[in-house]
């Protein structure tokens, strides 16, 4: 995305300025998120994935002892607009603010709270954002005269990692890591189709998520892409998180299959997006049903931001098609 700015002296000077800071995050995550040095960081709470509810922590987050966690029911501002069948319960709530509790005692001290901890995953989203923000941190550098050494082999830990880790060959597609559990999260969600957006995959490997896109996440020719696989248990289409389609999602799946060529893939993508907002509105995100009535497909708050910022960019890349 870099390259639609030009290379005019406050532009730089912008790069220059915050390529340290950018840098001093991800030193960070490598050096207190990655405990094995294997170049993927875990997250700590399903908040970090930005997939709060997603049916890849149920395992995790239902072996939890909650028993004397605070009860913040009565704070929960989400429930006000929103119907409750449509967000994280009450109960779920506990085991977030467990989490929440269990940093605060350890001061958030990143090596007490990992020999602590039952949570620490590694998410294939939070990576492959990872490594496509290496990526861009690279580029950045060459423009600005840095040296990226590190980060280049950063990278190349990480996409290995991430490759020997999460990936599944006889299901055709990414998992996320369950480093206490010693063991991969074999739920299908939109999550698993990130690597397309980092290029961190073969072309073999892309084929095969593109299948699973086509095959497991648009049964009854869905709108595409809900937030889990439609086969799956656990897909509920209103439930947060648990199957509606999110556009920020959306967005980096566009961009992940025009990356690897599937054209046709990609601009359905982008025509289900589209056609969401257009005739439904700005909302969080959207029942993928087949035969839903447009007006019944939004969900969770309306004119929502990044839904309203990612429209504008779909709709001026490559024009309207």
């Amino acid at each position: 995305m870099v390259e639609r700015f030009g290379k005019d002296d406050d532009f730089i000077e912008l790069m220059k300025e915050m390529y340290p800071k950018v840098k001093a995050f991800h030193t960070y995550l490598y050096n207190y998120r990655d405990p094995y040095k294997e170049g993927l960081a875990y997250i700590n709470h399903n908040w970090e994935s930005g997939t709060d509810n997603s049916p890849l922590w149920d395992e995790v987050l239902e072996k939890m002892d909650v028993s004397d966690a605070r009860d913040v029911s009565d704070l929960r501002r989400d429930l006000q607009n929103v119907d409750a069948s449509q967000r994280p319960t009450n109960e779920n709530y506990k085991r977030y603010i467990y989490l929440i509790d269990l940093f605060r005692k350890n001061n958030y001290d990143d090596h007490k709270i990992f020999e602590e901890t039952p949570f620490a995953i590694q998410d294939v989203l939070f990576n492959s954002m990872l490594i496509r923000s290496n990526e861009g941190l690279i580029h950045l550098a060459s423009m600005i005269d840095e040296d990226a050494a590190d980060i280049k082999a950063w990278n190349e830990k990480s996409i290995a990692s991430l490759n020997k880790k999460c990936w599944n060959e006889e299901g055709g597609y990414y998992y996320d890591y369950d480093l206490k559990g010693q063991k991969q999260i074999q739920i299908k969600v939109s999550n698993g189709f990130m690597p397309l957006f980092a290029g961190a995959c073969s072309k073999e490997q892309a084929e095969k998520l593109r299948n699973a896109l086509l095959h497991s996440f648009r049964a009854g020719n869905y709108l595409m892409c809900s937030s889990s696989a439609v086969d799956e248990e656990a897909f509920n289409p209103i439930k947060y998180w648990r199957g509606p389609i999110w556009i920020n999602v959306n967005w980096m799946l566009y961009n992940g299959l025009k990356r690897y060529g599937f054209d046709k893939e990609a601009a359905q993508v982008k025509k289900d997006s589209l056609q969401l907002i257009e005739k439904t509105g700005f909302y969080e995100y959207f029942d993928p049903r087949a035969g839903k009535a447009d007006n019944d497909r939004g969900l969770g708050g309306n004119y929502f931001s990044w839904t309203a910022a990612l429209y504008l960019d779909f709709i001026h890349q490559n024009g309207n098609a």
